[in-house]
């Protein structure tokens, strides 16, 4: 049973947690990072598959080579698509010193087993807990949906240590907050109650 001040934090580390797009270098432990994927499997999952696995890359000429591989694909596709707000992305992709990890010091994928139908959401809200689990620790996170590109490339797969039966579903980076600018005002939801 959960106590009051218990419930409170989590409200707290909900409210607060945000994507962290700047880091110092100091380095996660191993052992926050292994908190960190011990609470994403926590993650409910359809019919019991628990369809993940984890890589967890420190190793950083590998992610500048996954993210000097995804930079020219996304500044072709945004490009080609445009989109509202893409323009200071593409702006920053254009830049030869921008990062997609954002200079972060590690990036754990979370790979979801291509034979559960159930695969991408599942590993959806193990990625959620991880980023949350992460918040609570001190310890920043973000969601680099882009990298996912990386799926194009054999050989970055392979170095990646992605085997050919997962997918990536969540390339998540994890790294000690840089001063972060205030967060953005969550708008209201919109909520239809059914009587």
């Amino acid at each position: 049973m959960m106590t009051d001040a218990e419930s409170i934090e989590i409200f707290s580390v909900i409210r607060e947690r945000r994507s962290v797009r700047n880091y110092t270098d100091r380095d996660v432990p191993d052992a926050a990072l292994r908190a960190i994927i011990a609470a994403g499997i926590q993650a409910p999952t359809a019919l019991g598959l628990q369809p993940w696995r984890f890589v967890i890359v420190k190793d950083r000429a590998l992610m500048q080579r996954v993210s000097d591989y995804c930079k020219p694909i996304l500044i072709e596709r945004i490009g080609a698509e445009g989109g509202t707000g893409m323009e200071e992305f593409l702006a920053a992709l254009k830049n030869p010193g921008f990062n997609i990890f954002y200079n972060a010091p590690v990036l754990v994928l979370v790979l979801g087993a291509q034979n559960a139908i159930s695969s991408f959401l599942d590993c959806a809200l193990c990625a959620e807990n991880m980023m949350l689990a992460a918040w609570a620790l001190g310890i920043g996170s973000c969601w680099i949906g882009s990298a996912a590109l990386v799926q194009e490339n054999p050989d970055l797969l392979t170095a990646l240590k992605v085997p050919d039966d997962h997918q990536i579903v969540a390339p998540l980076v994890f790294g000690y907050p840089a001063p972060l600018s205030p967060k953005p005002v969550r708008r209201e939801p919109r909520i239809d109650w059914v009587p």
